[in-house]
């Protein structure tokens, strides 16, 4: 049986709604782009509907160029709601506290988006908690707003939970300071860091603790339950590959990761992991290649990423060492296979 092509993520396409709201209220109107990617009225009412990432970074870079605007990826933030989310949006809107909030928007992550470089994580400690958006480098002008969208729709979802605005302790982004830094201000006060080590944003136990006005017992029990039912048959239904795969990604940046790592992140003896593998008629050695050929493809049909840069997210020595193997993967080299997808495009 053939695997099932590697894709580099997807989302639902609720998040394309706050995009046309951002351009909405710059007096353009979001119709004649959306429908140009396929995003007619059909599509966006259907609930199961998916966006590719790599197709939501060009639908949002040519929203930024509609509307001269480089910052637009933090209105977008500014205006998603909670129901642009599904499921996982509405239970994390019905929550309790503004901490159970932030659990609900990462733990159910997977029922809204879902990105071959990581998923979202909540992280507490005596003090508060960083809500950590995974990175997206190489940052480029296709995947910046794509943080900022992120961060500002965290903290505004969150002070929906609350009520009122909030504002957090630090603001960490990962990329450097950009032409429309003092945009950040308004959204998080004076507190982003720019270079820093992750994308985060950093909310101390006081504002974890707010309660929320609209919080309904009943209903939030249903909605987790509703969640936690659909995450299970989600993961249920995902071969021992298809988990594998999902867990290289964000390993393989910069090195190779060996079976060891593998089994330590499926809390599973080496030495079982090696024999379900087999019993699947494959090897991790297998999965390995098969997962960096497809990842390859993808990154250079999908993105503008250079080709050096695509060597270090797929875990190679060198870029030479990618051009061989790409070469011994498909029979073109790196560059006229990006030719030979454009043109076919």
């Amino acid at each position: 049986m053939t695997a099932a092509r590697v894709r580099l993520g997807d989302l639902s396409v609720g998040f394309v709604h706050s995009l046309s709201a951002a351009l909405r209220k710059q007096g353009i109107d979001a119709v004649p782009l959306l429908e140009s990617y396929g995003l007619d009225a059909a599509r966006l009412a259907d609930p199961r509907a998916q966006l590719s990432i790599p197709r939501y970074m060009r639908l949002g870079h040519a929203a930024m160029q509609l509307a001269d605007d480089p910052a637009l990826g933090l209105e977008m933030g500014r205006l998603r709601k909670a129901s642009h989310m599904g499921l996982a949006g509405v239970t994390a809107a019905q929550a309790p506290t503004v901490r159970e909030a932030a659990r609900a928007l990462t733990r159910f992550e997977p029922l809204y988006a879902s990105n071959y470089r990581g998923h979202s994580r909540f992280e507490e400690d005596a003090r508060g908690a960083w809500l950590r958006f995974y990175s997206i480098s190489p940052y480029n002008a296709y995947n910046r707003f794509v943080v900022d969208t992120v961060l500002a729709s965290w903290i505004t979802q969150l002070g929906a939970v609350a009520g009122h605005a909030l504002t957090p302790v630090a603001v960490h982004i990962e990329f450097p300071a950009p032409s429309y830094a003092p945009r950040y201000e308004p959204l998080f006060g004076p507190t982003v860091t720019f270079g820093a080590a992750d994308n985060a944003l950093r909310l101390d136990q006081p504002v974890l603790a707010l309660r929320n006005p609209e919080h309904c017992p009943g209903t939030w029990r249903h909605l987790l339950e509703l969640c936690e039912a659909e995450l299970e048959q989600r993961t249920r239904t995902r071969s021992l590959r298809e988990r594998i795969t999902q867990i290289l990604g964000p390993l393989l940046k910069g090195q190779e990761p060996d079976l060891q790592q593998i089994a330590q992140r499926l809390q599973t003896p080496t030495w079982t992991l090696r024999r379900k593998l087999a019993e699947e008629g494959t090897s991790y050695r297998t999965i390995l290649n098969d997962t960096r050929r497809d990842l390859a493809m993808a990154y250079i049909r999908d993105t503008e990423a250079a080709f050096g840069e695509i060597a270090w997210l797929l875990g190679f020595a060198s870029a030479e060492a990618f051009q061989r193997a790409f070469k011994r993967w498909s029979g073109q080299t790196p560059g006229e296979f990006r030719r030979a997808q454009r043109q076919a495009g």
